[in-house]
């Protein structure tokens, strides 16, 4: 299915304000309230809305720090990337874990409540994991720009 104009109109205002009530998304998008409706239904049935959830502070959670984790691992046999894939994904501070191309074999976004607790993270979760040869972390210093919202 494509999108058009209004549905890209749709996406783009529930990416920045996903509680609206269908009332006000359709005077926004200046459709009907019934044919905003149908829209959203059929883009969630698509699959171009996949979830809709609540965006929690860090800090007010006490999960201030943020570390990417470069891992190389010893080999990229699928039973040892399954295996890392299936244990990283057990972390409850791994935020996220994606699969790279170029010198590291995987990236992670762990969050933290400070150093200390990151090498309480470190100790008893990434360095168990299954199949590392080699592990890299960088603390971000200050976020400058973050958003979920992706372009249509």
């Amino acid at each position: 299915m494509s999108l058009d104009s209004t549905d890209r109109r749709i996406l783009k205002v529930l990416q920045r304000e996903g509680r609206m009530s269908n009332s006000d998304l359709s005077v926004s998008v200046n459709l009907s309230a019934s044919a905003c409706h149908r829209r959203v239904q059929r883009l969630e049935k698509d699959g171009f809305i996949r979830d809709y959830v609540a965006l929690l502070d860090a800090r007010k959670l006490g999960v201030p720090t943020t570390v990417f984790v470069e891992i190389t691992l010893q080999g990229q046999a699928d039973e040892v990337l399954d295996a890392f894939e299936k244990a990283v994904a057990r972390i409850p501070d791994v935020l996220e874990c994606h699969l790279m191309a170029g010198s590291a074999d995987y990236l992670l976004k762990v969050v933290a409540e400070n150093t200390e607790d990151f090498a309480r993270i470190h100790r008893q979760h990434l360095a168990r994991l299954p199949g590392v040869q080699q592990m890299q972390s960088s603390f971000a210093l200050r976020t400058v720009f973050k958003t979920t919202a992706l372009p249509v």
